[in-house]
């Protein structure tokens, strides 16, 4: 491959958080990187081998939040559905990714309907499961007049909401867990076919690091290629050696990108944090000691050019 490939052309944007996000998805949307997070945790794909899974099964070429990926170019990321789903009554879902993939060994070409997700923050406000549940159950909804029409539910598609969470709190680090529909049977054992009821499962792959248990396969294949930590060559390395993929001149330079990126998300959070801490000293003095916002920050030797920013941020408090 040596033409650039969509992700190394998605990369170039700039050096903050939300261009180190788009990049993340851009990197994530790589056939290669999907079909070994297929095989780890989809059971339709664990006894496949992941070329097969690239080449025979992802269907088309994944799109990334809601814009096509290049739509004029060539690339090994997928274009097979839109990732916005749009509702009168429950407004617009923009999928980070969204495809379908085909299963293997079935007659009738079965196709699933994946959707993945990195998320950065664990806890935004809710249970990310439930917004996984939602996401599952809108793109299961607006298969009709897509997948079936009129009464044939039988048409519908199984779909997948997997969850790659980058920063979870320390007891999930590590963890790949599944949530799905399963049978329960509570008066006899009148027994439906798999079919006609696993048809939504919710992954959350929370990463970790090298310290906990666990720290092996997809996962820290994932930590290594999402970390801001990780250096661009150990990166290269441990993709290309324990995992087999082939860094080409120009996934090389995507990786360069990211780690640049990267650079830049961690001096920003570098100095969000400074800044916050000097912003809860500030406030401590002024409790504890009775001093003005003017006299604590005078204490705390804040610059002059940084005073009124502070003091703006605690009269609106």
């Amino acid at each position: 491959m040596d033409s650039e490939t969509t992700v190394a052309q998605g990369l170039h944007v700039t050096d903050d958080s939300a261009g180190y996000d788009a990049a993340c998805k851009r990197v994530l949307s790589e056939k290669s990187i999907l079909a070994r997070i297929m095989k780890s945790c989809l059971e339709e794909y664990k006894d496949c081998d992941v070329n097969d899974i690239a080449e025979k099964y992802i269907e088309g070429q994944p799109q990334v939040s809601a814009v096509p990926v290049l739509p004029d170019e060539g690339g090994t990321v997928i274009s097979g559905m839109d990732t916005e789903d749009k509702s009168v009554h429950e407004g617009t879902v923009t999928y980070d990714i969204r495809f379908r993939a085909i299963v293997p060994g079935s007659e009738e070409r079965i196709a699933l309907i994946i959707n993945v997700e990195a998320q950065n923050d664990f806890y935004p406000g809710y249970p990310l499961i439930k917004r996984g549940i939602y996401y599952c159950c809108r793109m299961i909804s607006s298969q009709y007049g897509r997948e079936f029409t009129g009464p044939h539910y039988e048409k519908i598609k199984k779909v997948y909401s997997i969850w790659i969470c980058m920063k979870p709190p320390q007891y999930r680090e590590n963890t790949i867990t599944r949530y799905r529909l399963v049978e329960e049977h509570l008066v006899g054992e009148g027994k439906e076919p798999v079919r006609n009821y696993d048809l939504l499962s919710i992954i959350m792959l929370c990463l970790g690091g090298p310290d906990g248990e666990n720290y092996d396969g997809v996962l820290r294949m994932l930590d290594v290629l999402l970390s801001n930590e990780t250096s661009e060559a150990e990166k290269r390395k441990i993709l290309q050696d324990d995992y087999d993929i082939q860094m080409t001149q120009t996934m090389e330079r995507e990786v360069s990108v990211m780690c640049n990126l990267s650079k830049g998300v961690r001096e920003k959070g570098h100095a969000e944090g400074v800044a916050e801490n000097t912003l809860l000293s500030i406030r401590n003095l002024m409790e504890t000691l009775g001093l003005t916002i003017e006299q604590a920050m005078a204490a705390l030797k804040v610059p002059e050019t940084d005073r009124p920013k502070y003091a703006k941020q605690l009269n609106s408090q």
